[in-house]
């Protein structure tokens, strides 16, 4: 078993004559967690949707547990143990809290396509989602309809979405995008939570959420991996200091 859960190996991506990823490499160690920040239109969201199989990569390798995911699609890489939540909140508005938990768990525990299952009947189903609800603090709003759950609960309930399937490597994009500050720190301590023992990359524009909850992290800049370090060291990095500050100074370098 590889060392690093997630590698990047001089993966482009180009859309026409525009490279938006431009050789990017990572290596992500199992069980770390790992934050990608970089200026507006640095390429963040489009490489999350390289490493999930959204988009394909122009060239280089995606490894995932050291297999490479190069030409499988997302439902595929879901199954080999990535899973990934998105920027805009997707759940299902009309099931309840409980039911959407339940419906991330199925596949994971083997239950496929099989339509001949009473879902009342699926005590392990029942189990695990219980245990995702927990975890996630919303066992008072297990029968409210997702929909009408507050932004940071509906937040909440799509980082438990996320974890249901039983997946090592969680990808989340900009989880707290939106929220207060008490709903932010609120949700890194769900997070810090939820993934012990999993490795964690994500992409956020709150910096003290990044500062508070990464291990590492990756700048990278107009497609480019200009550093990947500690945050003390990212911290004082003149290149990621020029970058945030310097005449392409990104709003985010005000959060």
């Amino acid at each position: 078993m590889s060392a690093f859960s997630l590698e990047l190996k001089d993966v482009r991506k180009s859309f026409g004559k525009s490279e938006i990823i431009r050789g990017t490499n990572l290596q992500v160690p199992t069980g770390e967690r790992f934050a990608v920040i970089g200026p507006n239109g640095a390429g963040k969201s489009t490489l999350f949707n390289l490493i999930s199989g959204r988009f394909g990569i122009s060239s280089g390798d995606i490894l995932l547990n050291g297999a490479s995911t190069v030409g499988l699609r997302p439902f595929e890489i879901n199954r080999l143990g990535l899973s990934r939540s998105f920027q805009i909140t997707n759940i299902f508005h009309r099931l309840t809290v409980y039911e959407n938990l339940r419906c991330a768990v199925l596949w994971s525990l083997g239950y496929k396509y099989s339509f001949w299952h009473r879902l009342n009947g699926l005590k392990d189903a029942h189990e695990r989602a219980e245990a995702v609800l927990e975890q996630i603090g919303l066992q008072r709003r297990r029968s409210v309809a997702a929909g009408l759950l507050t932004y940071a609960e509906q937040r909440a309930l799509e980082i438990g979405i996320t974890i249901a399937g039983g997946a090592d490597v969680i990808l989340l994009d900009e989880p707290t995008a939106g929220m207060s500050r008490s709903e932010s720190d609120a949700a890194v301590e769900l997070i810090r939570k939820v993934t012990v023992g999993k490795t964690l990359l994500m992409v956020e524009h709150d910096m003290s959420v990044v500062f508070g909850l990464a291990d590492k992290i990756a700048v990278l800049v107009y497609g480019e991996m200009i550093a990947c370090d500690t945050p003390a060291n990212i911290r004082g990095n003149a290149k990621v200091q020029e970058a945030y500050l310097g005449s392409h100074a990104p709003e985010e370098a005000a959060s």
